[in-house]
């Protein structure tokens, strides 16, 4: 039920948004025939909506505070995921419509698909340093631009093909994961946030002005596409045979994020995550951990710029600025830190929703963001948590 005071407070919220919105809602200036036109009708539309939504806002925050959680409540997607019934059929599904998804969609649907698998693999990499080692990297970028520019000067000085930069660029990854990893070894928090933002604006910035070596603000373009085995392919094919590609990534980033997760080094960056001085106590060596996260969630990320690279045909340093982390790690919180499946939906929402939303282009990233907010407030764990791992003895009866 409402209570009086939501309606009361309602009521209240919707005149304070008819004074706010008035200029922008109700009076429009023509300046060809220099009047002025008042749309009065519109002060209805804003205060029934007003009124209504923190109505709905109020009444859903309520039943947010009142509800409480059991410990062994497990989300409905790992439910789900867990039943052999349904986890057969429902997987069977996906790869079915992945297959055939490049075939019967336009090409430009297949690219945004693309950056949104792109974004996955990303999304995946950071959730090993963020989600599970409890490590707030602003500078994933970084490694991000490491992969992109090693295939686009590779292949412009020598001429490397694209199959044969990606295991290099992973291991690129790995190698400048540690080497960032190495100096923020005693950092933690806001601290360490900005340390590692520090270093992905001293990436761009290196890329910007060293022209002798990255091009400059000018770019690197012409970036070929993989090769198909000396198979030519026009522009439709060769965004499919990408596809492909991304989704074999994303599959592999999957099964090893899974088997890291459950592994040994795995339990070691939930426990550093939870508590760093006990995990100590416990034996478990900070460095090496730490140093591990990083190395491990750069890999993915140097993967995902070669891709990235290849897909576009173009880079330039405004291809790697902050805010691709921030996004990266919007992917994450959202998604559910932790939790490969709230990333992998976190990844197809936050990139491809804003695309879909362009029908409506003047309001789009209002709805955006305000979407993005209903899910903070109502979901903070993120759109799919990540359920904790528990054990029980069972005393032996005989």
């Amino acid at each position: 039920m409402i209570t009086k005071n939501e309606i009361k407070q309602s009521f209240f919220l919707s005149i304070w948004t008819i004074i706010l919105t008035f200029p922008l809602m109700v009076v429009k200036v023509n300046t060809i025939k220099n009047i002025v036109i008042f749309r009065w009708w519109n002060i209805l539309y804003v205060a029934v909506g007003a009124f209504f939504a923190s109505l709905a806002w109020n009444y859903f925050l309520r039943r947010k505070n009142e509800g409480k959680k059991t410990k062994d409540s497990i989300p409905v997607v790992h439910r789900l995921l867990q039943n052999h019934k349904f986890r057969l059929p429902f997987l069977a599904t996906i790869g079915v419509i992945a297959l055939i998804y490049p075939f019967v969609t336009p090409m430009y649907h297949t690219s945004i698909m693309i950056s949104a698998l792109v974004y996955v693999v990303l999304g995946l990499g950071l959730n090993i340093v963020v989600g599970l080692a409890g490590l707030l990297d602003l500078g994933y970028v970084f490694f991000y631009a490491i992969g992109a520019y090693a295939y686009a000067l590779l292949n412009l000085h020598y001429g490397v093909s694209f199959w044969v930069v990606l295991p290099l660029s992973a291991l690129l990854g790995a190698l400048f994961g540690t080497l960032l990893g190495y100096p923020v070894l005693r950092l933690r928090g806001d601290y360490l946030a900005i340390v590692t933002l520090g270093f992905g604006e001293i990436i761009r910035i290196v890329l910007e002005n060293w022209v002798d070596f990255s091009n400059g603000p000018r770019g690197i373009g012409n970036i070929p596409g993989p090769s198909s085995f000396g198979i030519e392919l026009n522009q439709h094919q060769s965004v499919i045979y990408i596809y492909f590609i991304i989704i074999t990534i994303c599959l592999v980033t999957i099964f090893f994020v899974q088997r890291l997760e459950n592994s040994r080094i795995g339990r070691a960056w939930i426990a550093l995550r939870d508590d760093e001085i006990a995990c100590q106590a416990m034996g478990i060596d900070k460095t090496k951990t730490k140093l591990t996260a990083f190395a491990l969630g750069a890999t993915w990320a140097g993967l995902a710029g070669v891709i990235f690279a290849a897909k576009t045909s173009y880079i330039n340093p405004m291809s790697f600025t902050i805010w691709e982390s921030i996004t990266i790690l919007c992917v994450v919180v959202i998604g559910g830190m932790g939790s490969a499946i709230g990333v992998i939906a976190g990844a197809l929402v936050l990139i491809l929703l804003p695309e879909y939303l362009r029908a409506v282009a003047e309001y789009r990233m209002l709805v955006f963001g305000a979407l993005q907010v209903i899910v903070m407030v109502f979901k903070p764990e993120g759109l799919i948590e990540a359920v904790r791992k528990t054990y029980k003895y069972e005393k032996n009866k005989e």
